[in-house]
């Protein structure tokens, strides 16, 4: 099992894959609004999505988990 974290705090901006979707290594999973910038957060390892635990609108921390892949 593999979670996808956050690499910097903001704001979820975008989710682009849903709970049961197919991921390969490095494509995005949830894009981050920070700054004014956009941030692709990947996924690490390929697998499928087991949960999502955050939802567009929603501030996360460095760190904070926002999917995990199994």
């Amino acid at each position: 099992m593999q979670e996808v974290k956050a690499s910097m705090a903001g704001n979820v901006w975008k989710i682009v894959v849903a709970v049961g979707e197919q991921v390969e290594e490095g494509q995005d999973i949830v894009i981050l609004e920070s700054m004014k910038m956009e941030i692709p957060i990947a996924a690490e390892a390929s697998g499928v999505v087991k949960e999502l635990k955050v939802a567009e609108g929603d501030f996360v921390n460095d760190e904070d988990v926002l999917a995990v892949i199994e």
